[in-house]
């Protein structure tokens, strides 16, 4: 296992202990590298192509420059059940979690989401501790759902690198 491997597994492990909601844990993770990274930039180009969104085409090439992906995402996350009106419904009972189903499944539970952003949060405070270098994004997410590589409802993927210069910043604008 080569060390970013290691600070991937530990990414996860900071993402499954993190808090959640009234203590119920939706959060899914695995761990892509090796010739799968290639598959999912192919995904992100075909993705980026397909719908102009030129910030796919230009995420897939840091995938393929990073050595492992942690992939983080929530899966059948059930309702939190406080009627807070945030997810834009005025009680949890009027909320059809997953009825839509695009690059991702929703509505969900606002609750959920924040768990999921605290999740990615504790892992991506691993990743700096271990001095990793690493982004949040969105595209490699949805490139991995689309793939099957993770079994979630809403995802994102962060990418590890270890280089003289972090690769995932001063990168070119897109429109």
């Amino acid at each position: 296992m080569n060390t970013l491997t290691t600070v991937a597994n530990l990414m996860a492990l900071a993402a499954r202990t993190a808090p959640k909601s009234r203590g119920q844990d939706f959060i899914v993770t695995a761990i892509v590298q090796g010739e799968a990274l290639q598959s999912l930039a192919e995904k992100m180009v075909e993705i980026g192509e397909r719908t102009g969104r030129k910030f796919f085409l230009r995420d897939a090439k840091n995938v393929t420059a990073s050595e492992v992906i942690l992939l983080i995402g929530i899966k059948d996350a059930q309702k939190a059940n406080l009627n807070c009106s945030a997810c834009g419904v005025p009680t949890c009972n009027d909320l059809d979690v997953g009825s839509y189903v695009g690059e991702f499944k929703g509505p969900q539970c606002a609750f959920r989401v924040m768990d999921l952003g605290i999740a990615i949060g504790s892992a991506v405070k691993m990743a700096s501790i271990l001095n990793a270098d690493n982004r949040i994004m969105y595209t490699v997410g949805a490139a991995a759902c689309a793939l099957g590589m993770l079994d979630a409802d809403l995802a994102v993927g962060i990418p590890l690198s270890a280089t003289g210069k972090n690769i995932y910043f001063d990168r070119p604008a897109v429109s």
